[in-house]
C-alpha cells in the first residue's frame, strides 16, 4: 500500500498547492499566497493524508515513518532540529531556544541574559535603530525552518497538549532528553500558556488555521510582512533605511511566530499598540529588509521580561522592540 501512496503523491504533488491557493482567494483579498506560505502547505495530497490518518488511528504509522516523514517534509528523528540547508555555513550552530522570549508573564529569574542575547539583542528601543547606527543581531534562524505544515484534517489527530506529550514523542519518533523533546516541551509551554492582560493569542497547526486566525482577528483586507533572509545573523551591521509601514496603534496587527516542532507551528498574537518597520541592514555579504515589531504598550508584561533585564526599565516606562526572525510573518490590517 506504502508504494501505492508513493505512485499517487507524484502523480498528484501539486493538488495540496491549490487547495491552499483556492482557501487564499476565499478567505483573503489578494489574489495569491505570498512565496513563503506556499512553501509551507503541506505537500500531502488528499489520499496521502487520509492514508497517513488512518495509520495513526490504527497506531500503525511507526513502522512508515520514514516515509511519511519525507512526504509530509516534517521532523521526525530524534535530534533532527536542522536540515543541511543553511544559507551560511559560516554561522555558529542554532542559537539555543529560548522560548521565555514568547513569555511576557510569568518568567523564571534565572532566564540566562547570554542565552537570551543569542548573540545580539533580541530587545531594543526605538531610537536604537537609526540610519547609519550600528547595531548587533541575534540569531534570526528558525530552528527547524524546513518542515511544513500538515494538512488541516491531519493535523488535527496529531495529540497537541502536555497531557498527551508521550503519545505525540512516540508518533514522529522522538527519544527523551533529546533536542526534539526539548522543543516540543517549550512549544506545548507556550501554547498552552495563560495570555497575559490585553492579549489575543492562539496557536495554529495548519495554513487554513493560519489564515483563519488573521482574518479573524483583522478582517479579509490584509498586508503581510515577513523578514527577507537570515543575513546579519550574529554580525555588528550598519542600520540603513527605516520605514514605517504600519503605525495604526489602534488596530493592533496580528505577529505570529514559528515555534520549532516536529510539523510547522505557529504562536500568534494580538498585543496592543504595535507599530511595524522594515529596517535595512546592511550585513556582510548583503542589505536584508528585516521586519521590525515595536510595543508600546508595555505595561502589562512581566517585571522580569527579559527585555526590562536588558534594557534596564520596566513594565510601562518603555516600548520595547524586537526582530520578526526567519518564517514569522506579521498581518495588518489594510487602512482605508
Amino acid at each position: 500500500m506504502m508504494h501505492l501512496v508513493l505512485l499517487l503523491g507524484l502523480l498528484m504533488g501539486s493538488q495540496a498547492e491549490n487547495s491552499l491557493s483556492q482557501y487564499w482567494e476565499e478567505h483573503i483579498g489578494l489574489p495569491h499566497p505570498p512565496h513563503w506560505l506556499t512553501a509551507k502547505a503541506s505537500p500531502l495530497n488528499l489520499y496521502q493524508a487520509t492514508t497517513f490518518m488512518k495509520l495513526i488511528e490504527e497506531n500503525e504509522l511507526a513502522s512508515h515513518l520514514f516515509l511519511f516523514c519525507k512526504q509530509a517534509n516534517v521532523a521526525c528523528s530524534t535530534n533532527a532540529p536542522v536540515k543541511n540547508t543553511t544559507d551560511d555555513i559560516t554561522l555558529p550552530p542554532i542559537a539555543q531556544w529560548n522560548a521565555a522570549k514568547l513569555k511576557y508573564d510569568d518568567l523564571p529569574n534565572k532566564t540566562s541574559l547570554l542565552v537570551a542575547s543569542q548573540g545580539g539583542l533580541p530587545y531594543f528601543r526605538e531610537s536604537m535603530v537609526k540610519e547609519g547606527c550600528f547595531m548587533p543581531i541575534p540569531d534570526l534562524r528558525d530552528p527547524i525552518s524546513y518542515k511544513s505544515f500538515l494538512p488541516r484534517s491531519l493535523a488535527s489527530k496529531i495529540p497537541f497538549s502536555f497531557a498527551k506529550n508521550e503519545e505525540l514523542k512516540k508518533i514522529f519518533g522522538v527519544v527523551n532528553e533529546s533536542n526534539m523533546d526539548e522543543y516540543i516541551k517549550d512549544t506545548l509551554a507556550i501554547c498552552e500558556k495563560s495570555p497575559i492582560r490585553g492579549e489575543l493569542c492562539t496557536c495554529v497547526t495548519s495554513a487554513e488555521d493560519l489564515i483563519d486566525f488573521a482574518v479573524e482577528k483583522l478582517g479579509h483586507h490584509v498586508r503581510i510582512w515577513s523578514t527577507e533572509s537570515i543575513e546579519g545573523s550574529y554580525e555588528n551591521v550598519t542600520i540603513g533605511a527605516v520605514k514605517l509601514i504600519y503605525g495604526n496603534l489602534s488596530k493592533p496587527p496580528v505577529l505570529c511566530h514559528s515555534l520549532p516542532f516536529p510539523f510547522q507551528v505557529y504562536y500568534c498574537h494580538v498585543l496592543p499598540k504595535v507599530k511595524v518597520y522594515v529596517v535595512d541592514i546592511h550585513a556582510r555579504k548583503k542589505v536584508n529588509h528585516v521586519i521590525m515589531a515595536c510595543h508600546h504598550d508595555t505595561s502589562t508584561w512581566n517585571l522580569n521580561h527579559i527585555s526590562f533585564k536588558l534594557l534596564g526599565f520596566g513594565p510601562g516606562l518603555i516600548e520595547v522592540c524586537h526582530w520578526i526572525n526567519e518564517n514569522g510573518v506579521v498581518w495588518t490590517k489594510t487602512l482605508d
